[in-house]
């Protein structure tokens, strides 16, 4: 009995002892690592192409703290769903494809959204109103200036200008330029403006046409274009004569007629400025025919970039690392630029030709001129054909 005592006396004073010996400081967990998280407005930012930074997820520590229980949590592991989006969606996971190379390794991509909104909004709307800015100017213009005429009329008296194989290449060129501009535009405008009003099937099936039209009709224009630069480039050389009838208008406005060789100074401008905007359509044409097949902008940015441009610009440097998806987004959108261009420079080729100046279409009609007409626009041109003229006359005459 007295050690049953002494025993409970024994534990009551060890816990007393306990109970007032000081509290022991317990150390804190170390904080865990603050990680910049991409919020809603980044992600928004991004999508309007705003210079939004991307932030990272902490994937690793997350990782490290599941690592335990890595098993109970799927396949996944420590990493979630959004975080394999977001890998796929910034091309930064490893995707393997059994075929289709690298464009198919491409799950999702985060640039395309600028470029859809970017094709569908300002690129489209800048060009067209470009276009109807144009030729409400030419309208304007016509009725102030009218109709340029000849000046002491017509000779009746024919010269010829250009021979039936370069009215065939300029035809070619001319109307292959009209099929792929009527084509193109349907496919640009289509879903907004027709396909609300004729239905999705008729569209798609017009929209269907309209690009194997589109896509064979363009063999045509580049066999023109080839065709037409072999037989004008030497008539094209800019020379010091040219400077003379810039200085003068070119006879636009005023009744002077500055002189001028087989193409004046004018022509000049929209032979190169067709020749450089269709192989550059070409081009572009070309790898959307084509599709993954030419890398033709990463390069170009990266010389762009080497000689300053974008710095001159005010830009951030041009992205040289592209996607296969980007190759072709760029592709499409300077092809548009391009053949906006293009449309435009025709557009104004065929005033002059046509209501602009009398007797002009004669020279890709019928191929002659009337020859006050070639004295008016290109009297330098008529003095070397009559020097030509003469001596072949004085080869072919028998001597005295």
């Amino acid at each position: 009995m007295k050690l049953l005592e002494r025993l409970s006396f024994a534990v009551l004073m060890m816990l007393a002892l306990t109970l007032a010996a000081p509290a022991q400081e317990v150390a804190a967990p170390p904080p865990a690592p603050v990680t910049e998280r991409q919020t809603l407005d980044d992600i928004l930012a991004r999508q309007k192409g705003e210079s939004a930074a991307r932030h990272h997820r902490d994937t690793d520590s997350a990782a490290g703290q599941a690592e335990s229980i890595g098993g109970q949590l799927g396949t996944l592991g420590g990493a979630s769903d959004s975080d394999v989006w977001e890998a796929l969606r910034f091309g930064t996971a490893d995707v393997k494809v059994s075929a289709g190379g690298a464009p198919a390794r491409v799950v999702m991509q985060d640039r395309g959204m600028w470029w859809l909104t970017f094709r569908e909004g300002r690129l489209s709307n800048w060009g067209f109103f470009f276009w109807i800015g144009l030729v409400t100017f030419l309208v304007i213009f016509y009725l102030l200036r009218g109709r340029i005429m000849v000046s002491g009329g017509l000779s009746g008296i024919k010269v010829v200008r250009f021979t039936a194989i370069e009215r065939f290449a300029h035809w070619m060129l001319a109307g292959s330029l009209m099929l792929l501009g009527a084509t193109g535009l349907l496919l640009l405008f289509g879903r907004t403006w027709f396909m609300p009003y004729i239905g999705k099937d008729i569209y798609a099936t017009i929209a269907h046409y309209s690009k194997l039209v589109h896509n064979n009709v363009s063999w045509a224009f580049m066999l023109g274009l080839v065709l037409v630069f072999l037989f004008w480039v030497h008539h094209n050389v800019p020379r010091r004569i040219d400077l003379t009838w810039f200085a003068q208008g070119g006879g636009i406005f005023g009744n002077k007629h500055p002189p001028a060789r087989k193409f004046n100074a004018g022509q000049k401008i929209l032979f190169w400025t067709v020749i450089l905007l269709g192989a550059s359509v070409s081009a572009s044409g070309l790898s959307l025919i084509f599709p993954f097949e030419f890398n033709l902008f990463a390069p170009t940015f990266a010389t762009l970039n080497d000689l300053g441009v974008p710095a001159l610009l005010g830009m951030d440097p041009f992205p040289t690392q592209l996607s296969p998806q980007e190759e072709m987004q760029f592709a499409q959108l300077w092809h548009v630029i391009a053949s906006f261009g293009l449309m435009a420079l025709t557009t104004a080729h065929i005033y002059i030709g046509t209501i602009g100046m009398q007797g002009a279409f004669h020279a890709m009609g019928s191929g002659e001129v009337d020859l006050n007409w070639a004295n008016d626009h290109h009297k330098l041109w008529v003095e070397e054909m009559d020097e030509k003229t003469r001596r072949l006359a004085d080869k072919v005459s028998p001597a005295e």
